[in-house]
């Protein structure tokens, strides 16, 4: 009986023991194998047995990046100020084995490694470049330090500068310096803004004397287009008058000619008209011979019409007398 119960605890260790080396890895992790106390591989993502009393798990790294934010380090400038800036460190492990075996504490080393950089970039640049090169020095921190730990089995992807924190009076100084920035800036839009204030009542005034200008210039024409329009119309109304007349004498001449009246009536009408124009106020007259010759015989005819008259008077006093 007694047998059985050794029997059973040994197989109750045995699976106890069995258990105990079955591993498995997650993602984002591995594990640095050891054989007797030498390296014997890395295991990575899946499931794994590992060799009772002879084999032991050295190191677990993970495979994630990781941030470490450094405390703030004491710099000097190249124009001697001090100032404080602490650093904020992005990596990530690339080699397990080379991690666990390649330096002892490598964060620390990291720290103590941009520490130095960082000292040695500030001490070659100015206060002024240094608190407007963030990006320079980031760049230059970063391609030191990875170069510094590939060795190690790090990869650095970022290193940012978290804070520049200059002496007390060099930050009242550029408080100062800012204020008046500032004013300057005030001053400066202020002017600007009462410039373009000026430059545009200046141009609304121009405008619009432009546009009265325009007015005036469009009711001047349109007084002048009126105007000819006016003197166009009176004068194709005389036009017309004219040629209403032309053509009642045309008319007449017509009517005239169709009568075809004789040379006397023709005569008669031309002694009308002169006598019409010897009632007139002109001092002298011009006749032409035709009426010349019709006046001569007008004036025989009246002398043949008169002379009989003047017989039968004749005739009748003599025999009166006797």
């Amino acid at each position: 009986m007694a047998w059985l119960y050794v029997i059973l605890a040994i197989i109750v260790i045995a699976l106890v023991i069995v258990i105990a080396n079955l591993k498995i890895v997650p993602q984002s992790k591995a594990y640095v194998i050891e054989r007797l106390g030498a390296y014997l591989t890395t295991w990575q993502t899946g499931f794994h047995v590992k060799i009772p009393f002879f084999e032991r798990i050295a190191k677990v790294v993970s495979l994630k990046e990781q941030v470490v934010d450094f405390a703030p380090q004491p710099v000097i400038t190249k124009d001697n100020v001090t100032m404080q800036i602490d650093t904020v460190v992005f990596f990530q492990i690339t080699d397990p084995k080379l991690y666990t075996y390649g330096v002892e504490h490598p964060i620390s080393a990291i720290e103590n490694l941009s520490a130095t950089t960082l000292r040695n970039i500030i001490g070659e640049m100015e206060l002024d470049a240094t608190l407007t090169s963030r990006d320079t020095i980031n760049a230059k921190i970063r391609v030191i330090l990875d170069e510094a730990t590939d060795p190690w089995g790090i990869k650095v992807n970022r290193v940012e500068l978290k804070n520049i924190i200059p002496p007390r009076e060099i930050q009242d100084a550029m408080e100062k310096q800012m204020k008046a920035e500032r004013h300057r800036r005030e001053a400066i839009l202020t002017a600007e803004g009462e410039k373009a204030s000026k430059i545009l009542v200046a141009e609304g005034h121009k405008e619009s004397q432009i546009l009265n200008a325009e007015a005036e210039k469009q009711a001047a024409i349109l007084h002048a287009e009126a105007v000819k329009e006016a003197i166009i119309r009176e004068a194709e109304g005389e036009a017309e008058a004219i040629l209403a007349v032309q053509k009642a004498n045309a008319k007449a001449i017509e009517l005239i000619n169709e009568a075809a009246p004789s040379d006397a009536v023709i005569a008669i009408k031309s002694l009308e008209a002169f006598a019409k124009v010897a009632d007139g106020k002109a001092t002298k007259i011009i006749i032409p011979s035709e009426i010349q010759s019709l006046a001569g015989l007008a004036a025989s005819l009246k002398e043949l019409v008169t002379d009989p008259v003047a017989e039968e008077k004749n005739d009748s006093s003599v025999d009166k007398t006797e």
